[in-house]
């Protein structure tokens, strides 16, 4: 017998809030399993009593099937390990592989280059990309691509081949670019300003035939790999004198086909080895023809290239307007990291389709409010986030000034592997607004398939977490020169055609009821902090509902050993506000956050810095100065002496004034029970943890224990250098 509850915690005496909970079971926050053994004939009960702010009755009733299912597996098959029971009915089943996964979709092989030439051919005067004062025509362009194809034919590049480009922001790069691929080779972004070493391992694994440079950008190479300066008076001269119509299967070492490679892109390894990941031209053929129906690119469209061509953002906005006859502004550098310039020159060129990481679009949105009383019109028609995890609700003060009015905001999830994105999500005010629609992912994209499994790879439950797994047209070949890492990442796919495989994201997500993907973490690098798992994001939203806070990151330290510690970084929403109140920042997460979940200290930045794709540079973060608000008054007593000394031992600070807040120093519970432990054998005083989150300054603990009585005068030895505990 099954009895399913719904405990509702709803209930009010008058104008007091009431907790009820059930005598019988104990209390409880969320859902109790009780089985009742005491039928006379032999049988026995379950009930499930569930918290109705949790589970709906939908969801209790689930869980009373899933847990009968599991028992009777159990009493049909007592052999079963508990990896080996499903918890899903069939009807589950079938919903989260079939129906949620309803995206068929085929798009008939090409190359890039064939549908590049062909826009060509339909709009030859139309401008096809702008860099500063230069522009080039789609023939213009088309014309000097097919005269370096030509040339970098001739050193050997085809099918197959990879060529290196070390170039900056250009019109050239547009070039150089577009003429690999014509002549059938996948281009190598190599970003002048990695380092040395990295560069050299690229080059190294990859053995490109050449390498693109120019004169400002020339990078070493090595022995046995030629490189090209593509600014050269020379080397102008020379392209001059090749024709400049499109290239046929006889101009190329191969004739080129869609399973070729376009280009070859490095990510970082969790081994600290980059590994180079190949995607083919339908790779990427097929991620615009599936995306058509949401987006309606077309020929009036402008796009930005405002990534680093070495970040696979870059591909989006790069073959969008190509592959679309629209016109692509490259964004010099030094504009892409002021969102002033940037709002100007999306004004000035009255760009439509903007593809920005979160990081940088909070930055633009600031920009924005600070410039609204200015006449600049924005033509944009779908801003685009992708590269790193969306929080809708840092997006509200946009939909505040704009509502649901154009241009339409859209999520998309995506990895290298998958070539760029792997899921869309329409947002919206209400999404911003939603507490709960906290990192929407959406739905695969048309000829992906997206499995959430566990650790045996099998499917869960909608509403449990689970590692994300990709199949479809748009995986990856795989790792060059990896073919064990290549075949850890890409695993047989159980749920389709024999030889079908799919990408281990690592990334943790769970099924909504309505069929789409809520981002949950990483499953492969969890914060941990003293037991407790911990999501940055969650802090995050929380100091971002203040109004004096701008933009904000939380992210993990560990600047003395073993003492990992939580550090809030805040951009104040005003360019008045120099310095926030980081007594009421902390006040503000204190109320609303667990203790453990309290960043140590909140850092003031100017604006967070961004890595050369426009994500967070969390490497270029400031350590925090714990003593910055100190004021550094001496100690009055041998008692003060004392304590300032196993405070700063404690904390591993230089010195400690008897002022300074033991938690707005670093602080938190851990060091809070050591420091106690080291009071109670230095001073011989009988005190609890409490007093110290009561006093947590010297002046009043030391007055706290001058009350009690309860110390002796302690005998003072000499100064411990701080950061070296005595035992």
């Amino acid at each position: 017998m099954v009895n399913v509850m719904q405990f509702d915690y709803g209930l009010r005496f008058g104008e007091y809030e009431c907790t009820p909970h059930s005598l019988a079971n104990g209390p409880f926050d969320d859902l109790s399993i009780s089985i009742y053994d005491r039928f006379s004939d032999g049988g026995f009960q379950i009930a499930f009593d569930a918290n109705s702010d949790i589970y709906s009755a939908e969801d209790n009733s689930k869980h009373a099937r899933r847990f009968v299912g599991l028992l009777e597996q159990v009493a049909g098959d007592a052999s079963l390990t508990v990896g080996q029971l499903e918890l899903l009915s069939e009807a589950e089943r079938r919903q989260v592989l079939e129906e949620f996964n309803d995206t068929a979709r085929e798009i008939e092989p090409a190359t890039l280059p064939e549908l590049f030439e062909a826009q060509v051919a339909r709009t030859p005067d139309a401008v096809a990309v702008v860099f500063e004062d230069t522009e080039l025509t789609y023939g213009q362009l088309n014309a000097r691509a097919n005269q370096l194809a030509r040339h970098l034919a001739r050193q050997g590049v085809g099918p197959e081949s990879v060529v290196g480009l070390a170039l900056p922001r250009s019109t050239d790069l547009i070039v150089a670019l577009l003429a690999v691929v014509k002549a059938g080779g996948a281009y190598l972004p190599i970003d002048p300003d990695y380092p040395a070493d990295r560069i050299a391992f690229m080059l190294d694994d990859a053995k490109p035939v050449c390498v693109l440079n120019a004169i400002a950008t020339r990078t070493t190479t090595g022995e046995g790999i030629p490189t090209i300066t593509l600014d050269t008076p020379e080397l102008t001269d020379e392209l001059r004198t090749y024709t400049d119509t499109d290239l046929t299967h006889t101009d190329r070492t191969t004739p080129l086909t869609p399973s070729h490679p376009a280009y070859l892109i490095y990510t970082s390894g969790s081994t600290g080895r980059p590994k180079g990941v190949i995607i083919t031209h339908h790779n990427v053929v097929r991620l615009f023809g599936t995306t058509q129906e949401w987006f309606g690119f077309g020929p009036d469209d402008v796009w930005t290239m405002f990534h680093s061509y070495a970040f696979d953002f870059s591909v989006w906005e790069l073959w969008g307007p190509f592959l679309h006859g629209g016109r692509l502004v490259v964004v010099p550098f030094m504009v892409s990291r002021s969102p002033k310039n940037f709002l100007a020159l999306l004004a000035q060129q009255q760009v439509t389709v903007l593809n920005q990481t979160p990081s940088s679009f909070y930055q633009l949105m600031q920009a924005i409010a600070e410039e609204s009383g200015k006449s600049q019109r924005l033509g944009l028609r779908h801003v685009i986030f992708g590269g790193e995890a969306l929080d809708p609700s840092r997006l509200e003060p946009w939909y505040t000034r704009h509502g649901d009015e154009p241009p339409v905001l859209a999520n998309m999830y995506g990895i290298t592997e998958a070539t760029v994105h792997v899921t869309y999500c329409e947002l919206s005010q209400n999404a911003a607004r939603d507490p709960g629609d906290f990192s929407n992912i959406g739905r695969g994209i048309p000829d992906l398939q997206v499995f959430v499994l566990d650790a045996g790879l099998r499917v869960v439950p909608v509403g449990v977490a689970g590692e994300l797994y990709v199949a479809g047209a748009g995986l990856a070949r795989g790792y060059l020169n990896r073919p064990g890492l290549t075949a850890e990442r890409f695993v047989a796919c159980p749920f389709g055609s024999p030889g079908e495989r799919m990408y281990r994201t690592g990334d943790v997500v769970r099924w909504r009821t309505d069929g789409q993907l809520e981002f949950v973490g990483r499953a492969d690098d969890q914060v941990k902090i003293r037991g407790f798992r911990i999501e940055l994001g969650e802090i995050e939203s929380v100091l971002a509902r203040l109004d004096v806070v701008g933009q904000t990151a939380v992210i993990v330290r560990e600047d003395s050993p073993g003492n990992k510690q939580l550090v809030a970084y805040v951009v104040p929403s005003s360019k008045t506000d120099t310095q926030l109140d980081t007594a009421a920042l902390r006040e503000h997460t204190v109320a609303a956050l667990p203790d453990y979940m309290v960043p140590s200290a909140f850092v003031t930045l100017d604006t967070l810095p961004l890595t050369p794709n426009g994500k967070l540079d969390r490497k270029a973060l400031p350590a925090p100065d714990y003593t910055a608000g100190s004021t550094q008054r001496a100690p009055r007593t041998p008692q003060e002496e004392t304590l300032c000394r196993l405070f700063a031992e404690v904390l591993t600070l230089q010195h400690v004034g008897i002022d300074d807040n033991f938690f707005e120093l670093g602080g938190h519970s851990l060091l809070a029970t050591r420091l106690v432990a080291r009071i109670r054998s230095a001073m011989n005083a009988e005190l609890g943890i409490q007093a110290l989150f009561e006093a947590p300054t010297v002046a009043e603990l030391a007055g706290r224990l001058v009350e009690t009585g309860r110390t002796s005068r302690p005998a003072l030895r000499p100064m411990a250098r701080p950061g070296k505990e005595r035992s």
